[in-house]
């Protein structure tokens, strides 16, 4: 059996694999086949909890209630994964993302990121709504883990891809640009817009909001294993939706940066 750790790291970097499948894909069959695959696996070990996590979750409203109960326990674990998932996923710089989008301003080339991540996002919840239709169902707090791990990759690379598309990534190398791009999502701001500093340890405010974050995310993620398919119509409308809003709002901030700064790095002033 493999120690802990290595299983963590493991976690994180499918995710992070699964995450760049998602994104990239205009093929929506691809979407949901690379998202479906990485939940059934994720929550293979813990099917033998479902008839427990059946009877906590009969509707949304209930099985967010017992979600956001057991994920306080766990949150400080989740947001590990997140932390180690960050500097493995697969990010588009800004020439790479030139080259996908020749000819495209930076507002087109972000409206196209932000889209595929809306796609995918919504690919996640339907996956999880669809398995919990199955007649063997997983247990409900590990798919949640897996779909929240999913979809905070999903939208962390959504964050980091907008950044490069209006050339203002953060400072340092990749590692240190995405533990940046972990505070910006985590405060639904531009790196640079972010005030109180960017420290991740443990006990630091930003840690603190961050694991608010991730349980309040898990919780929500509840409503994708509402009963039989309308789980994953909730769940891919919901996450769609939220997905969107926060890319607009890193947007926002980026066209602002570029209307009123003036010329140079924003790190070095």
């Amino acid at each position: 059996m493999a120690e802990p750790e290595t299983e963590s790291t493991d976690l994180s970097l499918r995710a992070a694999e699964v995450v760049a499948d998602a994104t990239e894909t205009d093929q929506p069959q691809e979407r949901r086949r690379a998202v479906s695959a990485f939940l059934k696996a994720a929550t293979s070990g813990a099917r033998s909890g479902a008839r427990v996590a059946t009877s906590g979750a009969r509707t949304a409203g209930r099985g967010t209630r017992v979600v956001q109960r057991r994920a306080s326990e766990g949150t400080s674990w989740l947001a590990d994964q997140v932390v180690a998932m960050a500097p493995r996923l697969r990010v588009r710089d800004q020439a790479a993302l030139r080259a996908q989008f020749p000819g495209k301003s930076p507002d087109e080339i972000a409206d196209a990121i932000i889209e595929g991540a809306a796609r995918a996002a919504a690919a996640a919840g339907g996956a999880a709504g669809m398995a919990s239709a199955l007649p063997v169902l997983p247990a409900f707090p590990a798919e949640i883990v897996a779909e929240t791990l999913v979809l905070v990759g999903i939208e962390l690379k959504l964050v980091a891809e907008l950044h490069e598309a209006y050339g203002s990534p953060a400072p340092g190398k990749f590692p240190e640009r995405m533990s940046a791009y972990v505070a910006a999502w985590t405060h639904r701001r531009g790196v640079f817009m972010i005030e109180g500093g960017l420290l991740l340890a443990a006990g630091s405010p930003l840690a603190r909001l961050l694991r608010r974050r991730l349980l309040a995310r898990a919780g929500r993620s509840a409503f994708s294993l509402g009963p039989m398919l309308t789980g994953a119509a909730a769940g891919a409308l919901f996450n769609r939706r939220e997905t969107r809003k926060l890319g607009r709002d890193i947007q926002r901030d980026l066209r602002r940066r570029a209307v009123e700064a003036p010329p140079g790095p924003w790190w070095k002033r």
